[in-house]
C-alpha cells in the first residue's frame, strides 16, 4: 500500500514523477518523526522505481529480440536514472546533514547510513552519463549471447540445449558439441574483447573521475566492501589453490579411471564417469517448479510457500528457448515483496540445482520484504549468495523428489558436493581475472588471452588434455556474464560457497536449531555487518587456508560416504 506515491502511477516521463523528487528534495524536517516519515517516503520512491526498472529489464531478457522491450529499457536507463541521481546526492547530504538524525537509533540505521556517507564521498556529477553509457552497453553481452545457437541432430539449439550432450555417453557425440558450441563461440569471440575494451575504458574513466587510479579500487569502495580487502582477496586465492585444487585432481584421476581413458579431454568432464546416462530430475518448467515447491515443504513448509505465492502471482520464467539471454537470476521486487526468478532450464541436475539456488534468494526476499526502508532489503552479495548456496546443500537431504531411485539419488548428491568444490577455483580464476584487467589498463587482446591461460594453469589440475583447442581455453572466460555485466561481482559465490557449507554441517547436526538459525541471518537484511550476519547463521565469515581446509575436508568425508 502506497502511502506517499498515486497507487495507480505509471511511469512514461520524468516529469511525471520529478514532483515527487522535488518534495523530498524541498520538504522541511521539523523533528525526528518528520526525519523517520521523510525516508520512509524517499524509500517507498525508491522501491516504485526499483519494481518498475526490474520488469523491464526481465522481460528484454526473456525475449532479447523484442526492439520494443529493449527500448522500454533504455527508456529507464537513458529518461529516468540520470535525473534521480543528483537528487538521491542531495537527499543524502540532506539526510546526514540533519540535526535529528542524531535522535535516532544508531544500531538500526548504522549500516544504512554508512552506505549512504560512503555514496556521498563517490558522487560525481560527471559520472552521471557514463554510468548511462556502462548500464546500456552492459546488455550487449547479452544480446550477442541470446543469438549464439547450433545445429545438433539436424535441430538448431540454444547452447544451454546444446550442453545436454556434454552429459551423453556417446563419446563422439559429446565431441561433436564441444566443439560447435565452441566454435559458435569464437565466431564472437572479437565482438566480445571489443566489448570489454569499450566497458573498461568507461569503468575507468568513472574511477578516475572519483580520484581513484583503477576501476577494481573504486569498484570495492563503490560496493560497500567494508567488511574486506583486495589482500583478502589474494588470500582467499591462494587458499583454493592451496587446498581445493588437489582434491579436484583426485576427483579428475577417478574419472579417467571409471571412464577407462589413456587421456581426459575437456568434452568428457561433465559426463557420468560410471557410464550412466544424465540424470533427468524433471520434465519441463512445471514439474521443476512443482518438485522444488514439495522439497521446500520438506525442509519448511514457509519455504515452499514461497514459491506456491511466485507461481500464482507468474513470477517465473524458468525455461530455455531461442532469444532468450543466457544466465539465471532471482530479482527482488522491492513494492510488492514478491520476488521473480528467470532462469533457462533444459532438464538437467545443474537446473534443479539452480531452480533451488534461486530459491533460496526468493525465501530471503520473502523474509525482507517487510522491513522499514528498501536499503534494509537489498542485502551485499556475500550474505544473498549465503542464503542461496546454503538452500542447494540443505536441500539435497530431500532431492528424494527429483529421483525416487536411491542410487540415482545418490548420484545426484556426489555430482553436487563435486561441483561446490570445483565452482571454487573457478571463482578464483574468474576474480583473479578482473583484478588483473584493471590493474593492467593498456592489455592488448593477447595478452588478456595469455593472461587467463596464465591463470588457467594455475587454478588447474594438468590432468585434461586440451591440445588442438588451446584458442577455446584462451577465451572460456568470456563466457562468464559477470565479467560484462556486473564488474567483481564473483568472488561472493566462494566466499559464500564456504559459509554453505557450513551451515550444511550445521543442518546435518542439528537441521531445526540450524534452520532457526539461517532465517534469524536472514531476517536481518542488511542492518547488520556481514561478519556479523554470518555469525547470526552459526557460521563464519571466514576464508583463510585452515578454515578452507577444514571446509573441504568436511565435503570430501561426505563424498567418500557416497561411495
Amino acid at each position: 500500500m502506497r502511502n506517499f506515491l498515486p497507487q495507480d502511477l505509471s511511469i512514461t516521463s520524468w516529469e511525471q514523477i520529478q514532483t515527487y523528487f522535488e518534495d523530498l528534495k524541498n520538504r522541511s524536517i521539523e523533528s525526528a518523526l518528520d526525519l523517520k516519515k521523510w525516508m520512509q517516503d524517499r524509500s517507498e520512491l525508491e522501491a516504485v522505481l526499483e519494481e518498475d526498472m526490474a520488469w523491464r529489464y526481465i522481460k528484454m531478457n526473456i525475449d532479447t529480440k523484442d526492439e520494443v522491450l529493449q527500448k522500454s529499457f533504455q527508456f529507464f536507463v537513458e529518461k529516468i536514472s540520470p535525473f534521480t541521481a543528483p537528487y538521491d546526492h542531495d537527499f543524502n547530504t540532506k539526510l546526514v546533514e540533519s540535526p535529528f538524525l542524531k535522535e535516532l537509533d544508531r544500531e538500526t540505521y548504522f549500516i544504512y547510513l554508512r552506505s549512504v556517507k560512503n555514496d556521498i564521498k563517490l558522487y560525481r556529477e560527471e559520472n552521471i552519463p557514463l554510468f548511462t553509457d556502462l548500464t546500456n552497453k552492459a546488455q550487449k553481452f547479452g544480446e550477442i549471447a541470446a543469438q549464439m545457437m547450433v545445429t545438433i541432430d539436424g535441430e538448431e539449439k540454444t547452447l544451454q540445449q546444446a550442453s545436454v550432450y556434454l552429459k551423453g555417453t556417446d563419446r563422439e557425440k559429446r565431441k561433436e558439441a564441444f566443439e560447435k558450441v565452441n566454435a559458435r563461440r569464437a565466431e564472437d569471440k572479437e565482438k566480445l574483447d571489443i566489448l570489454l575494451d569499450e566497458l573498461i575504458e568507461k569503468r575507468q574513466k568513472v574511477a578516475g573521475n572519483a580520484g581513484f587510479e583503477n576501476f577494481r579500487d573504486y569498484k570495492f569502495q563503490s560496493m560497500g566492501r567494508f567488511d574486506y580487502t583486495k589482500e583478502d582477496c589474494f588470500n582467499f586465492h591462494e587458499s583454493i589453490a592451496q587446498e581445493i585444487v588437489p582434491l579436484i585432481a583426485d576427483i579428475q584421476k577417478e574419472r579417467k579411471e571409471n571412464l577407462g581413458l589413456e587421456v581426459l579431454k575437456p568434452w568428457d568432464m561433465s559426463v557420468d564417469p560410471n557410464g550412466n546416462e544424465p540424470l533427468k530430475p524433471f520434465d519441463g518448467g512445471e514439474e521443476l517448479l512443482d518438485k522444488c515447491i514439495e522439497c521446500f515443504d520438506k525442509i519448511r513448509p514457509y519455504y515452499g510457500n514461497c514459491l506456491r505465492k511466485m507461481k500464482e502471482m507468474g513470477h517465473l520464467d524458468l525455461v530455455s528457448r531461442k532469444g532468450k539471454a543466457p544466465g539465471g537470476f532471482m530479482y527482488p521486487l522491492y513494492e510488492s515483496g514478491v520476488p521473480f526468478i528467470y532462469m533457462n532450464a533444459v532438464g538437467l541436475l545443474r537446473d534443479a540445482v539452480t531452480m533451488v539456488h534461486e530459491g533460496g534468494h526468493a525465501i530471503h526476499s520473502f523474509y525482507t520484504k517487510d522491513m522499514e526502508l528498501t536499503a534494509f532489503k537489498s542485502t551485499p552479495s556475500e550474505v544473498a549468495e549465503l542464503a542461496s548456496m546454503s538452500m542447494e546443500l540443505i536441500s539435497m537431504e530431500h532431492w528424494d523428489v527429483f529421483f525416487s531411485n536411491k542410487e540415482e539419488w545418490k548420484r545426484a548428491r556426489k555430482e553436487q558436493l563435486q561441483g561446490v568444490l570445483e565452482t571454487l577455483p573457478w571463482v578464483a580464476m574468474v576474480d583473479e581475472f578482473q583484478h588483473w584487467l584493471y590493474e593492467n589498463k593498456n592489455h592488448s587482446h593477447d595478452e588478456r588471452h595469455d593472461k587467463w591461460l596464465s591463470i588457467s594453469k594455475q587454478y588447474g589440475t594438468g590432468m585434461v588434455d586440451w591440445s588442438g583447442y588451446e584458442a577455446y581455453k584462451k577465451t572460456a572466460w568470456q563466457r562468464q556474464l559477470h565479467i560484462y555485466e556486473v564488474p567483481f561481482y564473483y568472488i561472493e559465490y566462494g566466499m559464500a560457497q564456504l559459509g554453505a557449507i557450513a551451515v550444511w554441517r550445521n543442518y546435518k547436526q542439528n537441521s531445526e536449531k540450524a534452520l532457526d538459525a539461517y532465517d534469524t541471518a536472514l531476517k536481518l537484511g542488511y542492518t547488520k555487518s556481514i561478519g556479523d550476519i554470518y555469525e547470526a547463521a552459526n557460521v563464519k565469515f571466514d576464508f583463510s587456508a585452515d578454515y578452507v581446509k577444514e571446509l573441504a575436508a568436511f565435503v570430501q568425508a561426505e563424498l567418500n560416504a557416497l561411495k
